[in-house]
């Protein structure tokens, strides 16, 4: 019936929607005015209170007030219309104009994003910000639109570790064994089996109860998933292994974007690009808060003396094969090193 209802919203939006436009008769920011804005509808599975709707909320509202009123941003959060990926497909279709996915799940449509599900891509948080924010990270996510789909820009959702019951996991060999969660992407299936764990795909969802019944043994989340999910109730051992930062993406239907003229087009990234500096604040003190009450309420031992050097050697020719598989992969990772190389972004 939930997926039922859903589809016929989702149909209502598209009788409703010319173009990811919705409540509008304008398809064409050009012929937009205060009075007959474009509205473009932006789906994704957060609360209200995530940092990252936060974070779209002040990219809408800076598109609104920066066009005099004459694009709007609806916002449909908490899954109204559908998962990620049925978000994605609406968006593919032209329902919807934007909605938020976590990187690797855009590899269907590019293959180049199976990159950021990859291991160790990152040296630490300084070296993902500074290829993230480059030229060269901007020009690949707007590169898209032969795929159908425009990158906007990112949000960090942190690094990655393994959290167990009660287990530290310092090496690879600590995992051996070991029914971890992971998300349902294919890069981290076979980054799981590549340090000799035993990777189980499921939703997040149900990773509370799939600890608690023993179904798994731990997980891999940021530090906030102890606190905002609960799993510090049942993990008392947080591994700072930072294995992977996958970001979140923010994401436009080509074809919406093929409808929006160029100074609008600088006007809607520029207040992208603002909500993700916004954003690393907010992000900043989430895990702060999160490793506190972890520590204090939980007492979760984070775990520091992980040798990051054994895992990055375990997952290597794994990567190796990513790069071989898709050339996509290959190129850019290529074009991370170039800007890692440099060492800093270059606006």
């Amino acid at each position: 019936m939930k997926k039922f209802t859903k589809t016929i919203f989702a149909l209502w939006l598209s009788a409703m929607v010319l173009c990811g436009c919705s409540s509008s008769t304008v398809t064409n920011s050009s012929d937009a005015t205060k009075e007959n804005p474009m509205v473009l509808t932006l789906s994704h599975g957060l609360s209200e209170s995530h940092t990252v709707h936060i974070a779209m909320t002040e990219f809408a509202q800076e598109v609104e007030e920066n066009t005099d009123g004459r694009i709007q941003v609806k916002i449909y959060p908490n899954g109204q219309l559908g998962s990620e990926t049925e978000s994605m497909e609406q968006l593919m279709a032209g329902v919807i104009a934007m909605t938020k996915v976590s990187a690797p799940g855009l590899a269907t449509y590019n293959e180049g994003y199976h990159t950021f599900g990859l291991p160790y891509i990152f040296e630490d948080t300084s070296d993902f910000y500074n290829v993230m924010d480059s030229k060269e990270m901007r020009e690949f996510f707007l590169s898209s639109a032969d795929d159908g789909f425009v990158s906007l820009t990112y949000y960090t959702s942190g690094a990655r570790s393994f959290y167990t019951k009660n287990t530290p996991i310092r090496t690879p060999e600590d995992l051996k064994g070991l029914k971890i969660r992971v998300q349902d992407m294919k890069s981290q299936t076979d980054m799981l089996k590549a340090l000799g764990g035993i990777p189980v795909a499921m939703s997040y969802g149900d990773v509370y109860t799939s600890l608690q019944t023993g179904i798994i043994d731990g997980t891999e989340n940021n530090e906030t998933a102890l606190t905002t999910g609960k799993h510090g109730e049942i993990c008392k051992a947080f591994s700072t292994d930072e294995h992977a930062m996958i970001p979140d993406i923010l994401v436009m239907s080509a074809k919406v974007w093929d409808t929006i003229s160029d100074d609008d087009k600088e006007i809607i990234l520029q207040a992208a690009y603002n909500s993700t500096n916004s954003h690393k604040i907010a992000w900043d003190k989430a895990i702060d808060e999160a490793i506190q009450e972890a520590k204090t309420e939980m007492n979760v031992e984070f775990v520091t003396d992980v040798d990051k050097d054994a895992f990055r050697e375990a997952t290597a020719s794994m990567v190796e094969d990513y790069c071989n598989e898709y050339q996509g992969v290959d190129e850019l990772l290529d074009t991370i090193k170039t800007v890692q190389a440099r060492g800093g972004k270059c606006k």
